[in-house]
C-alpha cells in the first residue's frame, strides 16, 4: 500500500514510517499539514496516518480537505487525548479510525493494514494465481510448493500483480505502490524487480510482459 504519515514529532514519524516500510508499505512524510496537502494532491494514497495536533494547518483541517476533495485515502488520526469527546469529534470529521498517543506500533501496523484493506476492492487474505500463494498475513510466497524468499519490494511487486486477478499492470503503478515519493520515474527498478521475481519465482516463466502496457500474471 502507499501510505502518508503526517507528523510534526520528525522522531516520531520517522519512526512510524521505518515500521511501516517493515511492512511493505510504501510511505511518505509530511510534518505539517500543508506538507501534508501537497502531497495528497500530487500522489494517491490508500491510508493517511494523521497527527490530529498539527501546529499551523491542524489535522481537523486536513482531514475536512480531504473530505471536500472527494479523496479515497482512508485514514488513521493521532492524538495525545484520549476523552472521548475528541475521539467522536475526529471520526465525525472524517476519519476512519482513531489511535492515541503513546501507542504500540504493532497496533498502528494492523490498524493501517485494515483500513488499507477498506480502501480497495475486496481481495482473499490469501492471493492465488498459476501455482503461486501469497499470504500478506505472514509475508510468505509459495510456487507450485517451493517457499519463495523475497525482498520486501519484490514481495509488495508480486502482491499487485496477483491483486490485479491476470489484467496488466503499468509499471508507473507498480512503482506507484511499492515505492515512495522519491522513487525516480524513469528508474529501472521495476524492470530490475521484475526480472529477479521471474528469477526466483521459476520455470515455467508466470511474469508477463505485455509491450506498451505492463506487466501480468497470466
Amino acid at each position: 500500500m502507499r501510505v502518508l504519515v503526517v507528523e510534526d514529532e520528525p522522531l516520531l514519524a520517522d519512526a512510524i514510517a521505518e515500521w511501516l516500510r517493515e511492512e511493505t508499505h510504501a510511505v511518505d512524510v509530511a510534518y505539517d499539514g500543508g506538507a501534508a496537502l501537497e502531497r495528497l494532491t500530487v500522489n494517491d494514497y490508500d491510508v493517511v496516518v494523521l497527527d490530529r495536533d498539527l501546529p499551523a494547518v491542524h489535522g481537523d483541517d486536513v482531514c475536512r480537505e480531504l473530505v471536500a476533495l472527494g479523496a479515497a485515502p482512508r485514514v488513521l488520526m493521532l492524538t495525545a487525548s484520549a476523552a472521548v469527546a475528541d475521539r467522536v469529534a475526529g471520526l465525525t470529521l472524517g476519519a476512519d479510525d482513531y489511535l492515541t498517543k503513546p501507542f504500540a506500533f504493532p497496533e498502528l501496523a494492523a490498524r493501517v493494514h485494515s483500513l488499507g484493506r477498506r480502501s480497495r476492492p475486496a481481495a482473499p487474505p490469501v492471493l492465488r494465481r498459476a501455482g503461486i500463494t501469497l499470504d500478506p498475513a505472514r509475508r510468505e510466497v509459495f510456487r507450485d510448493g517451493r517457499y519463495v524468499p523475497l525482498s520486501k519490494k519484490e514481495f509488495a511487486v508480486l502482491a499487485e500483480l496477483l491483486r490485479a486477478d491476470g489484467a496488466a499492470v503499468p509499471a508507473e503503478s507498480l512503482l506507484e505502490k511499492a515505492w515512495d515519493e522519491y522513487a525516480d520515474p524513469f528508474t529501472g527498478a521495476v524492470r530490475l524487480t521484475i526480472l529477479k521475481l521471474r528469477r526466483k519465482l521459476g520455470d515455467p516463466p508466470v511474469v508477463e510482459t505485455v509491450t506498451g502496457v505492463g506487466y501480468r500474471i497470466s
